[in-house]
């Protein structure tokens, strides 16, 4: 990864890329890209000319005041000695790149201008925003010759592709997020935070995700890139740069506070101030930089200037609340960071009992979004935080189990506390939840559908016992199930109001292929609850009762508007089923395949019968096991067969898949089912 031109795959751009592209045929002169120092100009010129023949020329600082300079290589001989010999040489050329144009000297600069203006090439230039350069190739732009490309920083899903493509495997969206943030876009600096995290043991690989933990390692490679960024400051400026790195933000109102030097640092764009005239450092990694060159004593007492710590409990437990509160809305589009995830990646809040909490709630936000693998890496952290925490354990086997990840959610419920009964009666429904989703992946319907019962049970009573709870589901057959006041809640999170937890329990009886069972009560919580969720449930229950293809395709719809990803697309897929002509049987087919393939991997029943119809129950309940990593002894075992039937019935999955051993069966299950 030492050259980010050679080692790191290009990733991102695609819409630039396009534009450049275009602007290379037809009729078209060419483009100038313009951006800040990072931002992939050059990488970026040399993938959109790929594949065309074209010449490339660079201009250089040392080499500025030499006539044609930048062309030596193009122009043999006395070609070099006039403009029009220097043209006629790169008669050839139909593609001509000036990587950093800027620093053409002013023979090549005129050579450029001609050769645009004479249409006897098209030019692709690059520069950084702002730089001084000659006139001739500032003139392109003034005469409107060259279309103009500005380059901002890398947005934030184009940084978590160049990141898988480069780490090789998923990385954590709040390491991926927070990468972004730190490097603000700059692939320089992305490229060389990667490699120091890497270094410092800081961004490793936990259970297939890529995650950094801890504070930014500022190597030396960094700190040269930050302090040629920053410039030179005299030693006003940097006592003023150290107090709002140890402080911020610095309230320039304040008394004490060094007006003057903050002034002048702001003119030269290294502190920003808001309308509350409060002080900030203009880049992230402008902190860590500064703090990092601060001997230890000066470090302290500029400690001390700084505000007042927050109250991390307080701050905590409105977010937990607040987190609660979205999820039981159902509308989880927007999911504001705030202290837990500062915490989280500054590998802090150790001695706070509520960053659990907060992790456990986070997995549970993830996972209604259908971010399955985000799910188990928040359930993860706050294990690492407190190794037997209840709600944590149980959203780890229930994303786990929704990836098909059969053998790490069967090890999380059995690191379950049941001896610590308070706090397993204090959280009975997550349990249940979870077990009922292992029984799903094992192929097990019934005891899955009765699990869930016996979680909605527990909602609306506030305890329950571990034993007998099957029972539910037989009372439930029989119409013997009764509704009464749901007062706890579902998932990591306690309930703002009565029946939110029950409403996602009984949604996963209808997910769970059972929706005939809770109908009904789905439609009675929906006419006592606040807000447009449980009517949306219920309507899905209702539509999948009925088979009525076009109700579930609604609902789908509505679901992702929610961004209940996962959900909307185990709706569509129930609407493929319901529907009577194939070809809305197939366009909810395409939908659905569209919202799995943002789910992380996931692998649900309803998903799985989507994208294995030829297989019969028994079958795909064998392959399902087989993709989860399970030997035929080992499912012989679980289902009570011999190892000759799994076998067989394994090979004949095999042929209806068009598969051929295990590793082919999982892929071709991820692909199906996103």
């Amino acid at each position: 990864m030492e050259d980010p031109r050679d080692k790191w795959p290009f990733g991102g751009r695609g819409a630039e890329l396009d534009l450049i592209r275009e602007a290379l045929h037809g009729d078209r002169r060419g483009i100038v890209v313009s951006g800040p120092a990072g931002a992939g100009r050059s990488r970026l010129a040399a993938e959109s000319v790929a594949g065309l023949p074209y010449a490339w020329v660079t201009g250089t600082r040392g080499t500025a005041p030499l006539r044609f300079a930048a062309f030596a290589h193009l122009l043999p001989g006395a070609a070099a000695d006039s403009l029009s010999r220097a043209v006629d040489a790169l008669r050839p050329v139909r593609v001509l790149v000036v990587d950093d144009a800027h620093l053409l000297d002013d023979a090549s600069a005129a050579l450029v201008h001609h050769l645009v203006a004479n249409r006897r090439a098209r030019v692709l230039l690059t520069l950084p925003a702002g730089a001084p350069a000659p006139d001739a190739v500032l003139a392109l732009g003034r005469q409107h010759m060259l279309s103009h490309l500005r380059l901002g920083p890398l947005p934030a899903a184009e940084v978590t592709q160049v990141l898988g493509a480069v780490l090789g495997d998923h990385v954590e969206a709040l390491t991926a997020q927070r990468l972004r943030r730190v490097s603000d876009g700059n692939l320089w600096l992305l490229r060389e935070l990667v490699v120091a995290t890497r270094e410092a043991g800081m961004l490793r690989r936990v259970n297939g995700v890529w995650r950094w933990r801890g504070a930014v390692p500022m190597t030396g490679r960094l700190r040269d890139l930050v302090g040629a960024a920053m410039g030179e400051v005299d030693g006003a400026e940097r006592e003023a740069l150290e107090l709002v790195a140890f402080g911020e933000p610095v309230d320039a109102t304040a008394a004490g506070t060094p007006v003057a030097p903050l002034e002048r640092l702001e003119a030269k764009g290294l502190v920003v101030t808001d309308d509350a005239l409060l002080v900030r450092l203009a880049h992230p990694l402008f902190g860590p930089a500064v703090r990092a060159g601060v001997g230890r004593l000066r470090a302290l007492r500029l400690s001390r200037t700084a505000r007042p710590e927050e109250d991390l409990a307080s701050a905590l437990s409105a977010q937990c609340a607040q987190l609660t509160a979205l999820g039981h809305t159902g509308d989880v589009t927007q999911v504001v960071p705030g202290v837990g995830e500062r915490l989280t990646e500054e590998d802090e809040g150790w001695d706070e009992p509520g960053m659990v909490d907060f992790c456990a709630r986070r997995a549970w936000i993830a996972r209604l979004r259908g971010e399955l693998r985000e799910a188990v890496a928040w359930s993860t952290e706050g294990l690492r935080r407190s190794p037997l925490h209840g709600p944590c354990l149980a959203e780890l086997a229930c994303s786990a189990t929704q990836s098909g990840d059969l053998l790490t959610a069967e090890d999380a419920l059995s690191r379950w506390p049941q001896d610590s009964l308070p706090e397993f009666l204090a959280t009975p429904a997550s349990f249940l939840i979870a077990r009922a989703w292992v029984f799903a992946t094992r192929g097990e319907q019934d005891a899955a559908v009765g699990s869930a019962l016996a979680a909605a049970r527990a909602c609306r009573s506030g305890a329950c016992l571990p034993d007998g709870l099957f029972a539910l589901h037989g009372a439930a057959r029989s119409g013997a199930e009764e509704p009464g006041q749901p007062l706890a809640p579902y998932g990591a999170g306690r309930s703002t109001g009565p029946g939110s937890g029950e409403l996602f329990a009984l949604h996963d009886v209808v997910r769970l292929g059972a929706p005939g069972l809770v109908a009904d009560r789905l439609r009675r919580l929906a006419d006592t609850l606040q807000g447009d969720l449980a009517p949306l449930l219920a309507d899905h229950a209702a539509a999948l009762v009925a088979a009525d293809g076009p109700a579930l395709d609604k609902v789908a719809g509505r679901l992702a508007d929610l961004g209940l990803l996962l959900h909307a697309a185990e709706a569509a897929g129930h609407a493929a089923k319901a529907h009577r002509d194939a070809r809305s049987a197939d366009a909810s087919i395409a939908y659905a395949s569209t919202l799995a393939q943002a789910c992380q991997g996931a692998r649900t029943p309803a998903l799985l019968d989507l994208a294995t119809p030829r297989l019969t129950p028994r079958q795909r309940q064998i392959a399902g096991l087989a993709a989860a990593g399970l030997t035929n002894r080992e499912i012989a075992k679980r289902l009570g067969l011999s190892i000759r039937t799994v076998a067989n019935q394994l090979c004949r999955a095999y042929e209806n898949l068009g598969s051929s051993d295990r590793t082919a069966l999982r892929r071709l299950i991820s692909l199906a089912s996103g």
